[in-house]
């Protein structure tokens, strides 16, 4: 059994962004935000750990005052380095590729009226067609042949059949065999896929090692099926209320919904008083 959770028991901590850190409707309450700047001041490293790009990503960290620091992006193929110096306020340190070509025809036999796109890095996105409005974050550029998606290495890649049963999604991976790349199932028939072995996971763990800190003395917290691995690395990991099943079921606890700012539950505990009356 892992050891209960204690404000000295850790030093790195793995927050997804939507569906736990924010709202669906994208909003963030101030006691989160107030919650995640204490936690950081008490020389922990707050780590944002999110399938959005680099784009999607740099908004949130600055409504919550980080601008130093690391965020794990696209699923864990994009490591970057906060940095108020340098253009768009970060550095990559990290990015794992993989040729996107035979997965997507692929899944294109199967859905020929999907949505495509293909993560331009640091930009947004390259898409066969645009996307709904509010579903990608950053520009998209419609290519003018479905084979320029697939001519260069990408980092993560989305495919998005509205009106597809989520559950086809599922049974559609295992039946084509989508065996070099690893993928998430959102919960409207989303499908991300990243490089073989990537997840939130892998890039934290790359983190934990590069900051010297102990495998007990993580945590992470999350909502989603691409946040499975992350919960199952952490030395504690808790999954939000509205999870599904299997997701809870790889998290040592589960705390309140989105809504109800269950994230709090965890950060609460990792906040050392005792720090914060003398800072």
């Amino acid at each position: 059994m892992r050891p209960p959770l204690t404000n000295d028991a850790w030093r790195l901590v793995g927050l997804d962004i939507d569906g736990t850190l924010m709202h669906w409707g994208g909003d963030m309450s101030d006691a989160v935000v107030d919650a995640v700047e204490r936690a950081r001041m008490c020389r922990n490293h707050v780590v944002l750990a999110t399938g959005r790009n680099i784009v999607g990503m740099m908004p949130v960290a600055q409504q919550l005052g980080i601008r130093r620091g690391w965020a794990v992006c696209s699923n864990g193929a994009v490591t970057v380095r906060l940095n108020p110096g340098a253009a768009g306020g970060y550095d990559i340190v990290e990015r794992v590729t993989f040729n996107p070509r035979a997965a997507l025809e692929l899944i294109r036999t199967e859905l020929p009226d999907a949505f495509y796109a293909v993560e331009d890095l640091g930009v947004g996105f390259l898409v066969n067609r645009e996307f709904p409005e509010g579903e990608l974050v950053g520009r998209q550029r419609v290519v003018a042949d479905f084979d320029e998606l697939c001519h260069d290495e990408a980092t993560r890649v989305v495919i998005r059949a509205p009106g597809v049963d989520v559950s086809h999604f599922d049974t559609l991976v295992h039946r084509i065999g989508l065996n070099d790349v690893t993928y998430a199932v959102g919960y409207s028939a989303w499908l991300d896929l990243t490089p073989p072995g990537v997840s939130k996971a892998s890039a934290l763990e790359t983190l934990r090692r590069q900051l010297g800190v102990y495998p007990d003395h993580t945590v992470a917290v999350g909502d989603g099926n691409n946040d499975i691995e992350m919960l199952r690395w952490a030395g504690h990991s808790a999954a939000m209320g509205t999870a599904p099943d299997h997701v809870r079921a790889a998290a040592d606890e589960v705390v309140g919904s989105v809504e109800e700012d269950g994230v709090l539950t965890v950060l609460d505990r990792l906040i050392d008083p005792d720090r914060l009356a003398v800072l």
